[in-house]
């Protein structure tokens, strides 16, 4: 039985492990903790839908983790993460491109840092790269923009599906035993006679061990448990998305010199068939700023003009923007604390989706050292997901698929070729979307050029209906079958 609830009490006995937040990390620190049967765990979301955070709005990139600082706990856990995800990604049919990446440089300061940079990559375990002359830089990418002295080629980095990803690991664990309690923010949380007490929006939680994967108010709830070790400045990231027009201009993923502030605005093709622009890199006072302003996509289309000038002569799909957590810190601030049967899983940037797995199994490493006794793992089932990526056979671009069920040839979002049979299938999902936004991370139906005009209604009419033959009595957990 898989239980995902939205609404009514919550269950009064204790958890072992309740994880706070159900971004790509706390998804995937539950998953690692289904595969303990012994534990019962819960994943907190204060929001409708898991990935709803930063997990959903970043830039889809699997990194090999070449410019992470040496030494640090994230250089370890994104090239452990990166073999890892690599691996469950083909397992599980999440749409994964090698296409590598280009460190452009514009200038000689630029180009002296490059064999710099080359150097620290050796010193991450990526041994790989290479310094590019200007005729074999613009040999690989004949459109980039006039003036470009050299390049370091990367060429692990890959693009990835992130919303696939995060759906992933959270359809294993509610299908192994977590119970994932959505729209449930925690509002105070104290510690009682060795027992967490989350007062949450629907009642009180308890739980003998708390993992803050909170995402952007990790330091938050840090505070209210009596710790203050870093503080959270929300990192805004504008992005403007590319027609699929645009796709033929950029072989690779291109990246700017890196500064303290970030990797810099880079152009990159998405798994989906699009091209991005972006991030902006904005400190802010709000949590919650998530709107696109006009300086900042005209600061990304002056940026993006320099790079590949005729990517501003394509259409525009949408633009959107997402919040990373920034610390003042270099390295993610993931620790136990043993007296308070807690671990925090802050500062988690980017990188974040690369690492996910390998956080999850640091995770578990460091609620054992809280005394967690897990008792013995099993392997999960594999999962399969829908194929959201444009490199590989899509259900309406499959004779077999359509054969024996004629809804995948029966598309609805023209757009972005998605079928009938795509969309029924999310909505009967284990963690099915409550909403038009989510069915679109599930499908990419309404996300292509004329975003929903066209089959908004047939799309909203879909959805109406699947939420009502599926709505469980109010308060019930929701139950569903396998994707």
């Amino acid at each position: 039985m898989t239980v995902v609830t939205t609404g009514g009490p919550l269950p009064p006995q204790p958890y072992d492990v309740a994880v706070v937040g159900a971004g790509v990390v706390g998804s995937a620190i539950a998953r690692a903790l289904a595969r303990h049967p012994r534990l019962r765990v819960a994943l907190v979301e204060a929001q409708d839908d898991v990935g709803q955070g930063t997990s959903k709005a970043n830039t889809a990139i699997l990194h090999t983790g070449f410019d992470a600082v040496p030494g640090s706990l994230e250089a370890r856990l994104v090239r452990e993460g990166a073999r890892l995800l690599t691996a469950y990604a083909a397992e599980s049919g999440i749409p994964v491109e090698r296409v590598g990446a280009l460190l452009v440089a514009w200038d000689r300061e630029q180009l002296a840092t490059l064999p710099r940079l080359a150097g620290k990559a050796a010193r991450n375990d990526c041994h790989d790269t290479r310094l590019l002359g200007p005729a074999e830089l613009y040999a690989r990418e004949p459109h980039l923009g006039p003036g470009a002295l050299g390049a370091l080629h990367v060429p692990g980095e890959s693009i990835v599906c992130p919303w696939t990803t995060t759906l992933a690991y959270a359809t294993q664990a509610v299908r192994n035993g977590v119970h994932l309690h959505l729209e449930c923010r925690v509002e105070q949380a104290a510690r009682r006679d060795g027992v967490h007490e989350l007062t949450t929006t629907r009642g009180t939680l308890r739980a003998h061990r708390l993992v803050n994967a909170a995402g952007l108010h990790a330091d938050t709830l840090d505070r209210r448990l009596g710790l203050d070790d870093f503080t959270v400045t929300p990192r805004r990231g504008q992005l403007i998305v590319y027609d699929k027009f645009a796709r033929s201009l950029v072989r690779h993923i291109l990246l700017p010199v890196p500064t303290a502030l970030g990797k810099g605005v880079l152009v990159a093709p998405t798994v989906h068939g699009n091209v991005l622009l972006g991030p902006t890199a904005e400190d802010l006072d709000d949590k919650r700023a998530t709107g696109s302003t006009a300086d900042g996509l005209a600061a990304l289309r002056e940026q993006g003009r320099r790079v590949l000038p005729a990517l501003l002569d394509e259409e525009v799909t949408a633009v959107y923007a997402g919040l990373r957590a920034a610390t003042g810190h270099e390295d993610y601030r993931v620790r136990a604390h043993p007296a308070q049967g807690l671990v925090t899983v802050g500062g988690i940037r980017s990188t974040g989706l690369t690492a996910s797995l390998a956080l999850a199994e640091h995770t578990l490493d460091l609620l054992r050292e809280t005394g967690l006794d897990p008792g013995p793992a099993r392997d999960l089932e594999p999962v399969r997901m829908p194929n959201l990526g444009e490199a590989f056979p899509r259900p309406y671009q499959r004779a077999d698929l359509i054969a024996a069920d004629p809804s995948y040839g029966t598309l609805v979002c023209h757009c972005e070729r998605v079928s009938l049979g795509e969309i029924r299938d999310a909505l009967a999902g284990p963690v099915p979307p409550r909403s038009l936004d989510g069915l679109r991370r599930r499908t990419r139906a309404r996300a292509g050029r004329c975003q929903g005009f066209h089959c908004g209604a047939a799309v909203r009419a879909l959805f109406e209906a699947g939420r009502r033959d599926a709505a469980p009595a109010p308060g019930a957990p929701a139950e569903a079958g396998g994707t």
